[in-house]
Parts: structure tokens; C-alpha cells; sequence
């Protein structure tokens, strides 16, 4: 089945909700508005779609959480944790801004599950570098921002109600209305609105039950139409506004007498809620159980007309028809969908306002979707059209380090494919070869040889990649400063091009046969036509840096430090090429590595780390940082070069992964690596002689190459040079850690320092 489409089994039934719950008649909204004690979750939730004065339009969400982590000991009083999340799209500038506020304990509850995890087998090993970068941030104390502590305990209000979480406050008034007070200080941003109910509080779901995967209960009521009025403040800026708002309020009880949450995502959702201009209401929702596979779970779809009365039903389609990834998760989601109702003639084209409404947080990690959306289309065969709110969560729960790079990796693809189609049109022709269009002075055939010449070679080389974690470091580091990096999304594919033109190029001097588990690329199309692909990959970025964001100095800065980066990298390669056999002979005869090892150092930090570097801090300098993050970002990412290539010289002795590449392959070449250099300090005086002499000969016999292989093994020089490997990573981090507050970004640089050393 597709998980965006669910036609349900009428057959379906449902348990009796518990006496304790709300009975068939009109729900009491006095009382069941006050918090539920022995719920295990509550919130309540609010949106809203309204126009200033001035005709400037926004739409917001707010939702407030109460959750039941544990029972106290002695008296077996629930101990409750708050959160707080909260958005304001606006809507005509595009702008989307989130706030997340959650319990003071966080960091110690979350710390003390994961503890209990690992020592009950229960994590997954597959995500232990995203794993141990958040736990680095909870011993601290914190939590990685975008969410932010709560500065004191949540008040909950008994006779009435009343949530207040910080500045952030919900209240219910004497005459039945609801006041919502929000704000965000690093956005300089308040919102001050009233809720003034128009219709009867609506029952979701089975007249008011939903049934969870793991058989938890829970009781959702709605009340789908209200006026709003009140002031929202961005910077100087004042906006009175009204418009229509929708508030919702769901309880759960536990599936047993255990009620310790634990925080996993096995439940995913789609949910909708639609205010349409002919006075009729639609919400509803589709589960996904995440336990298997992530099969349905049940959903419902609720229409309420003017008066407020309501129908059911789970005879519906909800189908997403258009995507968008973002640059800041690299999750694809959702924009637009297809609602079908065939039983009441309701089918409706829907449509975010703009995709970018993303919410980061670690209260459904690492991110869910929940934005503005309009609709068009029929109702009852009348043309209708209607505001409203999605949401998509609880899809990505299973993310680690390595299906985060392959969605890296997909993105940088589609990006590639968008600059260099295999098939360019006459347009993308005309700008990949700078002839202005209209002036056509390629004859078909031409054409047709550009493809086959340039287009089919560098495609073939990149298109074998499936971890582009050279593209990440840029968009990473314009997030890290807190800079957007959605613009730049295409971006992805320059540090590919650039990567992939060394690789090629490279292959040729080194004579070597594979590349990225097939044919190296002259092996294939002849060196003459390999070396210019290579060379035409690194000029294709620089149709990236005419972006109309980029102010002019920036331009300017990012222009110079490219081609500071192409002179070191060639630098590099040059020196590599050069190789390093004239200075074995003195490391062989006295058994001092240190010259050797100062120049493969020099080389792997032209080769390697100056792009890594360089990157970085363009990321840095686009984002908005600061001298010292960019400085310190840089050198992250030098140090992580250096890492991983002394790393891959340890991996050529030891095998790749999926047979990247043949294992002892620099052997075969002839190649001084990092692991020959540190040895030459280690062994013995006939055994240096030996592998000089191996080495030189360029073996391809297997039995002789694995001789000199555990020889490097046997004297620790491969261990050696993991070591130094992960001392350079740490050093460098320690300076990242000092200027970078934590943040969703900073851990994902930390886990991925810790995936390019092979450490986790």
C-alpha cells in the first residue's frame, strides 16, 4: 500500500473508550479543557490563518504538551515533562518562524533512557555517532538549539485553563474564550491573539476515540471554527490582525498500567485540518506503525458543517502528488497532495504556501513538517477553495550517519542532473558553453558530440557516488552560523564536480584501473578525452557563484578563495606525483620517518584538506558567521582532510567497503603512504629494507602484497595512524565546541567527524 493513500477497511472496529472518558453527549468543554491527570500525553493545540490592515498575511500554530515519563516511587504521583512548539508562516514574504521551549529536564531524562537502552541492548548501534554527539550535549546540561530550555517549571493551571510555559501562555477567560500569548526573542517576534469559538467542540475519530499502535486510548475533540483577532509584532513592526482560527485538545491513556514513555517514534502521522470560504471544516488523519515497516494504522476524516455539525468517515484518499527536500535534514516531504472524500463529492488540489516550513526539534527527531497550506477544488460540485494546516511527522525516527549521506547523496544527484543533463535542452546547452542563446553556432552534430565528449564521461564518474559528504560541508556550515542554506541547495553539486574532475585526473597519472566500484574513467573513454572532462568539472561550479544572493564583496571573497583552493589542490597533486620515493632511502637506512611523514602531511593537506577547508569557510561567510566560527569551522574541516585521507591510505591496506577499491592497490602503484612512512620508524632495519624494496616493485602477486601488508599491521604502524588520525579530529573539535553554541547542525558535524575517521 501506499503509505500516502489509504482507502480503509470498512470492517474495522474499535474498543468502547474508557468510562472514565467523555460519554456520546456534547463535550463539556469547563471540564474537559483542564488537564487530564493520568494522561500519558496531553496538548493542546491551536492555528490560525489572518490579514492585517495592510492586507499582509500570516498563519501560525502553537501546540502545548504534558507528558507522563514516570511515576515517583513513594507515592506514585505522575512526574510530568512540558514543551512548548510554536510557528508563524509568513506567508506573503515566505518566511518560516519556528520556536521550540521543552521541560528543564530534558537533558537528564533523555540522558538517563538512552543509558537504559544500552544497557538493555535496546539502541540502535546504526545511529551511535548521532547517538553519542547528543549525549556530549546533555551532559553539558543543554539541549541543541533550535529547542531551548525552559527557564522555569511549567505552571498548570486546576480550576481553569491555564498553561504557562515561560512567556509562552495559553488561557482560557471567564466568558469561554482563548488567549494565546507567544514569543520568540532571538526572532524578535510576539504574538498576542484571542480564540473566540463560533461552533460546539467536535469529536475526531470514532465519536471521540483513537486507537494508538500500541493500543494506548486516546480522546481528541476539535472546535474547528473561531474568530481571531489580536497583534503580531516582527522586529519594529506592528500588525493588527483577524481572520478564522481551529484549537484541538487530545488525551491519551496508556495501553496497560505501565506509564513510563520512551520516547520513541513508532507512530507516524499525516494529519489536516481545512477552514473552507463556503463555512464547512475538514481534519483528518492517517497512522503509520513505524514497527512494521511502517504499515497503516487506521485514520479517519471528519466533516463539519456552518452549524457545526459533524460526520465521519474512512472512506478518503490523502495522497502527496509533489516533494521537496530540505537542504537543513535532507528529508524529502511532502508539498502538495490530493484529498478526495468520494462519499461526500469532496476532492480538493492541496498546496503548501511554501514549502520551507520545516520544524527542527528533538521532541520528534530530527525533524517533522507542519506548514500553511490553500486548497481548490469541488465541493458537493461547487468550486470551493479553503485555508489550512498539514502535518507530516514521525517518517525519519531511523535516520543514522549513513542513510543521512545517502540522502546527501541524492540531493547532490539531483542538483548534478540539473546543471549537466545527460540530454541538455538548447537553453542549459547555451549556458553550459557560454554561447549566448539566439546565436547558435552549434550544428546538431556538434551537439550530439559535446554529450557524448563531455556530458556521458563526467557523468559516468559521478554518477557511481553515493555518499557525497564534500557537498554537505558546505550547506552544513552556512546552518552551523545560523545562516539558511535552502537557497543554496544546488550548490551541492560544486564541491561533486570539482571532487570528481580530481578524481578523474588523478586515475590517469596513477595508472589505476577503478574507480567508485567500476572501470576508472581513461579505461573507458581514452585518457585524451578523460583528462579534458576532468579539467571541464572544475569550471562548472562557477555557474553557481552568479546566484542572486550572493552580494557582490561575497562574490568577490567566494571567487578568490575557489581559486585559492584549485592552486593548492594542484600543488598537491603535483607534489604527490612526484612522489616520494627520493627520500626512502634515507628513512630506510636510519630508521627516521619524520621528513617523510612532514611531506605526506604537506600533500594530503593541498590535496584533501584545503578544499574540505576552503569549503567550510564559504559556508561560513554565506551563512553570516564570525571571523572565529568561520576560522574555527575551517579548521575543522582541514582536520577532518587530513583525517580521512590518512585514513583511506589505512583502508587501501585493509579493504573498502563494497570493493571500492582492490585492497593494496597503492602497493601495487608503487605509492609512500602514511602507514609505509610510520613504519619506517618502527621496524627493523632488514624488515624497512624489505618493504622499500616490495614496494618498488610494484607487486601485484596477492601473497606479496599481504606480506607487506601485516608487516605494517604487526608494528603498529596502521594503528598509529588511526590514532593520529583521531587526535587531529579531536583537537580541532575542541575549538568548534568552544564558538559554536549546540545545535541540531553542530551534532551533525560532530557525528560526521566521527563517520570519516570509521570510528562509528
Amino acid at each position: 500500500m501506499n503509505k500516502e493513500t489509504y482507502v480503509p477497511d470498512t470492517n474495522t472496529t474499535l474498543n468502547q473508550y474508557p468510562s472514565t472518558w467523555p460519554d456520546n453527549g456534547p463535550i463539556d468543554l469547563h471540564t474537559h479543557d483542564l488537564p487530564h491527570n493520568g494522561s500519558v500525553i496531553e496538548w493542546w493545540y491551536q492555528n490560525c490563518h489572518v490579514t492585517s490592515r495592510c492586507g499582509k498575511r500570516f498563519s501560525l500554530f502553537a501546540s502545548f504538551f504534558r507528558v507522563t515519563t514516570k511515576k515517583e516511587k513513594q507515592t506514585g504521583n505522575s512526574i510530568y515533562t512540558h514543551s512548548v512548539i510554536w510557528s508563524l508562516s509568513d506567508i506573503d514574504d515566505k518566511k518560516y518562524y519556528p520556536s521550540s521551549l521543552v521541560d528543564p529536564n530534558t537533558p537528564t531524562e533523555i540522558l538517563e533512557i538512552i543509558t537504559n537502552d544500552e544497557k538493555n541492548n535496546k539502541h540502535n548501534t546504526n545511529n551511535k555517532s548521532f547517538r553519542n554527539a547528543l549525549r556530549a550535549v546533555y551532559e553539558k546540561g543543554n539541549v541543541p538549539l533550535p529547542d531551548v530550555l525552559l527557564k522555569q517549571a511549567a505552571r498548570i493551571g486546576t480550576d481553569s485553563l491555564s498553561l504557562e510555559y515561560d512567556d509562552i501562555i495559553f488561557k482560557k477567560e471567564e466568558q469561554g474564550n482563548y488567549h494565546l500569548q507567544l514569543n520568540n526573542t532571538s526572532a524578535e517576534l510576539t504574538c498576542n491573539l484571542r480564540f473566540v469559538p463560533l461552533v460546539n467542540a467536535v469529536r475526531h475519530g470514532n465519536n471521540g476515540f483513537v486507537k494508538g499502535i500500541r493500543n494506548e486510548e486516546m480522546f481528541y475533540y476539535f472546535i474547528p471554527q473561531c474568530k481571531v483577532n489580536g497583534d503580531i509584532r516582527i522586529g519594529n513592526e506592528v500588525y493588527e490582525v483577524e481572520g478564522n482560527g481551529w484549537y484541538d485538545h487530545e488525551f491519551s491513556k496508556p495501553a496497560d498500567e505501565t506509564t513510563e514513555l520512551e520516547f520513541k517514534q513508532d507512530t507516524a502521522w499525516n494529519w489536516i485540518a481545512l477552514q473552507l470560504d463556503n463555512g464547512y471544516q475538514i481534519s483528518g488523519y492517517d497512522l503509520f506503525d513505524n514497527t512494521r515497516n511502517g504499515d497503516h494504522a487506521g485514520g479517519a476524516m471528519i466533516l463539519i458543517d456552518p452549524n457545526g455539525n459533524s460526520v465521519g468517515t474512512e472512506q478518503y484518499t490523502f495522497a502527496a502528488t509533489h516533494y521537496w527536500t530540505s537542504s537543513k535534514t535532507f528529508i524529502t516531504y511532502p508539498v502538495s497532495w490530493l484529498l478526495e472524500i468520494p462519499g461526500q463529492h469532496v476532492s480538493f488540489a492541496i498546496t503548501a504556501d511554501f514549502p520551507e516550513q520545516e520544524f527542527i526539534t528533538i521532541l520528534s527527531m530530527p525533524a517533522f513538517w507542519e506548514g500553511s497550506i490553500h486548497a481548490t477544488g469541488s465541493f458537493m460540485g461547487v468550486t470551493t477553495c479553503g485555508l489550512g494546516y498539514v502535518e507530516r511527522s514521525g517518517f525519519n525516527g531511523k535516520e543514522n550517519i549513513e542513510t543521512f549521506l545517502k540522502a546527501v547523496g541524492k540531493a547532490t544527484q539531483q542538483a548534478v542532473e540539473s546543471i549537466l543533463p545527460m540530454y541538455p535542452t538548447d537553453a542549459q546547452f547555451h549556458r553550459l558553453v557560454n554561447s549566448p542563446v539566439g546565436v547558435d553556432f552549434f550544428s546538431t552534430a556538434e551537439k550530439e558530440a559535446y554529450v557524448s565528449s563531455v556530458v556521458k564521461p563526467i557523468r559516468e564518474i559521478v554518477d557511481r557516488s553515493k555518499k557525497a559528504w564534500r557537498s554537505y560541508v558546505f550547506l552544513a556550515c552556512i546552518d552551523a552560523v545560523g545562516g539558511n542554506s535552502q537557497p543554496f541547495m544546488d550548490w551541492l553539486a560544486v564541491p561533486e564536480f570539482i571532487h570528481t574532475g580530481s578524481l578523474i585526473v588523478d586515475d590517469v597519472q596513477d595508472r589505476s584501473d577503478t574507480r567508485r566500484g567500476g572501470s576508472a574513467l581513461h579505461l573507458l573513454y581514452g585518457e585524451p578525452l578523460a583528462i579534458n572532462a576532468g579539467n571541464i568539472c572544475y569550471f562548472i561550479g562557477e555557474l553557481y557563484m552568479r546566484h542572486p544572493q550572493l552580494p557582490e564583496r561575497t562574490r568577490l571573497t567566494v571567487y578568490e578563495q575557489f581559486f585559492e583552493m584549485m592552486r593548492a589542490a594542484h600543488v598537491g597533486q603535483a607534489l604527490d606525483i612526484s612522489g616520494l620515493h627520493q627520500l626512502m632511502p634515507d628513512a630506510v637506512s636510519k630508521g627516521d620517518c619524520s621528513i617523510l611523514e612532514k611531506r605526506i602531511y604537506t600533500i594530503h593537506r593541498l590535496k584533501t584538506a584545503t578544499p574540505a577547508c576552503s569549503l567550510a569557510k564559504l559556508g561560513g561567510l554565506i551563512g553570516g558567521g564570525q571571523p572565529e566560527e568561520i576560522d574555527a569551522l575551517g579548521s575543522f574541516f582541514e582536520a577532518i582532510g587530513i583525517a580521512y585521507q590518512i585514513m583511506d591510505d589505512v583502508l587501501n591496506l585493509q579493504g573498502y567497503d563494497n570493493n571500492l577499491k582492490d585492497k593494496g592497490e597503492d602497493i601495487t602503484a608503487g605509492k609512500i603512504t602514511m602507514p609505509v612512512a610510520k613504519a619506517m620508524g618502527l621496524l627493523s632495519p632488514a624488515q624497512r629494507e624489505y618493504v622499500w624494496q616490495t614496494i618498488q616493485t610494484m607487486p601485484v602477486n596477492r601473497t606479496v602484497i599481504e606480506s607487506v601488508i601485516r608487516l605494517l599491521q604487526n608494528c603498529g604502524a596502521i594503528d598509529a595512524c588511526r590514532q593520529e588520525a583521531e587526535e587531529l579530529v579531536e583537537m580541532a573539535w575542541r575549538k568548534i565546541d568552544m564558538v559554536l553554541p549546540d545545535s541540531f547542525f553542530k551534532i551533525r558535524l560532530r557525528a560526521f567527524s566521527r563517520y570519516a575517521l570509521k570510528k562509528e
